[in-house]
């Protein structure tokens, strides 16, 4: 075993009784002190750097496995079990999660669309499939409500709004925003659940006047639209519980810098293979 708390400023008398405690010569304790590193200690030394400055970098939101997929992006050939086993030895490990509880209103009388999706949450190219909901973030001010759209083809948050209100609004100024920079593919389907918003005659007649095709989940089924519902448990077990927001806006500011700038740009996701949104896309386009 080795003690390495035992440093050159500490007596000799302390050294003695340590060796007599491991029956150990003193001669072995310092030669086993100032023996130069190994270079398989050297290597592991170099990676668990490399490892922490990508854990830093991912907000500490990063298991091994992100951790080795950045790693190897950046020419680095580790292996996955080795920087488990150094991430497990410095104690390094992901944020813990929280339970996350969804809801929706669907207490109305407008038309619902019918299911095209049915949980296959599949495309072969951007703006084919988007998916869309509404979650909210605790302030001191109240509630800020947080709608956005999600391109199923790479994970992309290619739109969302935050307003003070759950309100038609709130959804329609979060798809006009993707409208904006994104064209709809020809038959395009975009996906919600059965909530009011969605089901407004606004929001119908702006899907219509772009021929989007409106999907809808199940009544009470959060299965039914798992993709986006993934992205605000993430959003809210990487950022916000471990946020004190004490107004609306420093609550939005957060958001938008974590959805534009990490999660878009910089967060990898295994389920397209490990790569960002945006590298996804230029992967494959």
């Amino acid at each position: 075993m080795k003690y390495e708390f035992i440093t050159g400023d500490r007596s000799a008398l302390r050294v003695k009784k340590m060796c007599q405690a491991l029956r150990v010569s003193r001669s072995g304790y310092y030669d086993w002190r100032n023996r130069a590193q190994s270079q398989r200690d050297r290597s592991n030394q170099l990676l668990l750097e490399q490892i922490e400055r990508v854990y830093r970098e991912s907000r500490g939101t990063y298991g091994s496995p992100r951790i080795t997929a950045e790693l190897r992006a950046n020419g680095d050939t580790c292996n996955k079990k080795r920087v488990a086993r150094l991430m497990r030895l410095n104690s390094i490990a992901a944020k813990t999660k929280r339970r996350f509880k969804v809801t929706t209103d669907s207490g109305h009388n407008k038309p619902v669309a019918a299911n095209l999706v049915n949980r296959r949450f599949e495309a072969e190219k951007p703006n084919r499939l988007w998916s869309s909901d509404i979650t909210y973030i605790w302030t001191n001010e109240g509630w800020l409500y947080l709608s956005v759209v999600l391109d199923v083809y790479s994970r992309r948050i290619v739109g969302w709004s935050m307003t003070r209100r759950l309100t038609k609004e709130l959804v329609l100024e979060a798809v006009n925003q993707a409208l904006r920079y994104r064209d709809p593919g020809l038959d395009m389907i975009f996906h919600s659940d059965q909530g009011s918003q969605y089901a407004s005659d606004e929001f119908r007649k702006l899907l219509d006047n772009h021929d989007i095709k409106a999907s809808m989940s199940g009544k009470g089924n959060c299965y039914d639209n798992a993709i986006t519902e993934t992205f605000f448990h993430t959003l809210k077990t990487e950022l916000v519980y471990f946020e004190r927001y004490q107004t609306r806006e420093e609550a939005r500011l957060s958001i938008f810098e974590y959805i534009e700038v990490f999660y878009n740009r910089k967060r990898r996701h295994s389920a397209i293979g490990y790569k960002t949104p945006v590298d996804f896309e230029k992967l494959k386009t």
